[in-house]
């Protein structure tokens, strides 16, 4: 998600560095109003800059130059849209003004308009000036970078460094869209222990790949140590990015199950998000849609589980996500029927690389395993932990304990280990 910050500290390097509609007016009068606005807002008193720019229009209400300044103010105030229609109003007199421009730019981009921030950027990218440029591409980048274009905003960043190689704000654009790991390699490893049977593993080891911005795919293979069998299987998918917003997943797992796990197993998914608020409660959502089709032998057992879920992104990057499934089950000698069960996850961060998680779920959340098959009812309390300890490595676990009826209970504890590269 595109987050928006408006900062007082911006201002100072926000100043115009020239007055190009001042030769409109002709000179600034005696006490220059400009002068003491200009000190307002380095003392950070906007409502003071303000009040003068008020003062200097109720006396000369075609003053661009103050047209301009409340326009500025505005904008630092988070009055995007007021701030817009001065900018709008300058230009259309002075249509060749870049200041103006730049702040134009600006609260389009603060409003999630970026490609109407682009348009605004195209007006003045001819410009000589070198520091000029350096700002204009810097937008650029930051407004592609936001509309997912990362090849060309690694493009504008590096046309501002050439313009101004010692611009920190460039660097740090340019590091931002850096070319990422296109895989990820994981091992993971879970572990349950029961209080009416012996003990299960599993462990996989999962390759994902991104190979360009609308394809992604994965491969794995895994292997359990369950109630006396030993199943092993391989998985495959591939997601398609038809949007910035929308994708398509289809994959599959098939495998000797040995009537501890499904055998072969399809599913297919369609997710979709949405940014809702750049300084609301939830700040984007997305939502998803997947059927999943399970097929057990020697039983001849069949699955059918569809699954709607939603993620919520809040403010300080937590987010709440929520799975509701309805599985209709299916096997010889008993009716078939339909199975519900849900799960609910908090996650925040903690410290700068590390997010913990906590979690929820009842009925029969794993509809994947021959124990887990609508024979009982369940409630699952658990939590987990993310750690990034490298910029290209991840280490996560989790622990959890099921509540089962008949009295009986499952804990279970696991963790993965993931390299980018």
């Amino acid at each position: 998600m595109v987050r928006v910050a408006v900062r007082i500290g911006w201002i100072l390097a926000l100043l115009p560095a020239s007055t190009p509609l001042a030769a409109q007016r002709g000179p600034v009068p005696a006490g220059d109003w400009q002068a003491e606005v200009r000190a307002a807002v380095a003392a950070k008193q906007l409502d003071r800059a303000a009040a003068l720019v008020e003062s200097r229009l109720s006396a000369a209400p075609a003053d661009l130059q103050a047209r301009g300044w409340r326009g500025r103010l505005l904008a630092w105030s988070g009055r995007w849209v007021e701030a817009e229609r001065d900018y709008r109003a300058v230009l259309d007199a002075a249509p060749n003004d870049s200041d103006i421009w730049l702040g134009l730019a600006d609260v389009l981009a603060w409003q999630q308009r970026f490609e109407e921030s682009l348009s605004a950027l195209a007006r003045i990218a001819a410009e000589n000036d070198a520091a000029l440029r350096a700002e204009v591409e810097t937008r650029r980048g930051r407004a592609l970078r936001a509309l997912g274009r990362r090849s060309e905003a690694r493009a504008a960043f590096a046309a501002a460094l050439r313009a101004d190689p010692r611009s920190a704000e460039a660097r740090a654009g340019q590091a931002s869209v850096a070319p990422e790991p296109r895989h990820e390699l994981r091992f993971g490893a879970d572990f349950d222990t029961f209080n009416y049977t012996n003990g299960a593993q599993a462990y996989i080891l999962h390759l994902r790949s991104q190979w360009n911005d609308r394809w992604t795919t994965g491969a794995g293979i895994g292997a359990q140590n369950r109630f006396g069998g030993q199943p092993a299987r391989a998985l495959a998918s591939a997601t398609c990015h038809l949007t910035r917003r929308d994708a398509v997943t289809a994959g599959m797992v098939a495998g000797d199950g040995q009537g501890v796990v499904a055998d072969r197993e399809f599913f297919a998914e369609y997710a979709r998000g949405w940014r809702v608020s750049g300084r609301g409660l939830v700040r984007g959502i997305e939502a998803g849609e997947r059927a999943h089709w399970l097929w057990f032998s020697p039983s001849g057992g069949r699955v059918l589980a569809l699954t709607s879920s939603g993620l919520l992104y809040l403010p300080r990057d937590w987010t709440w996500s929520v799975q509701v499934t309805a599985a209709r089950t299916r096997f010889a000698g008993t009716p078939a029927g339909w199975r519900p069960s849900g799960v609910t996850r908090l996650s925040f961060p903690v410290r700068a690389r590390v997010t913990v998680n906590g979690f929820f779920a009842a009925g029969t959340e794993n509809f994947a395993r021959a124990d887990q098959l609508g024979r009982f009812s369940a409630r699952t309390w658990g939590g987990g932990a993310r750690w990034a300890f490298a910029a290209r490595q991840e280490a996560s676990g989790y622990v959890a304990y099921q509540d089962r009826s008949q009295d009986r209970a499952q804990r279970s504890f696991g963790g993965s280990y993931a390299i980018r590269f």
